[in-house]
């Protein structure tokens, strides 16, 4: 007698491949976690546009390395519209004008707009825009891709 052996890896050959928003997003979301460091942009440290940059970074997309002025880049849209990779803008400085932090849509369901993006306070998080301090900081949305 003989049998046949298996593997115990299944193999979906009916998906297709990500998106290129998609490994966007997926990027970002390693550095969930990562602790919060102005101008870094690796696992040892991040700020809120490091996030992004390196994101769209890495499926070559090249961003301005700052938050005010990748709000300078992409399409002006509607909250309506925002959809996953997009980029929401705000101002958190009372003291300074101007937009000073940035964050990447990673979903957009039921009106509940998630966006992950870097803080002093608790480093890499997935924040949503129906958060007080988030809602009342918003300046714009924009579509990159």
């Amino acid at each position: 007698m003989s049998s046949c052996s298996s593997s115990k890896k299944a193999v979906n050959i009916n998906k297709k491949p990500a998106s290129k928003v998609d490994r966007i997003v997926a990027n970002a979301m390693q550095y969930k976690g990562v602790r919060y460091r102005f101008g870094g942009t690796t696992k040892r440290g991040m700020d809120c546009s490091g996030v992004v940059y390196v994101a769209y970074g890495s499926q070559n997309v090249l961003l301005p390395r700052v938050s005010r002025d990748m709000a300078k880049r992409g399409r002006k849209i509607s909250l309506r519209k925002v959809k996953k990779g997009d980029l929401v803008f705000f101002r958190t400085s009372k003291s300074r004008r101007g937009i000073n932090h940035v964050g990447l849509v990673v979903s957009h369901k039921k009106g509940v707009i998630r966006f992950i993006h870097s803080t002093s306070s608790r480093g890499v998080i997935v924040s949503s825009l129906s958060e007080k301090y988030w809602k009342k900081a918003f300046v714009k949305a924009t579509t990159i891709l």
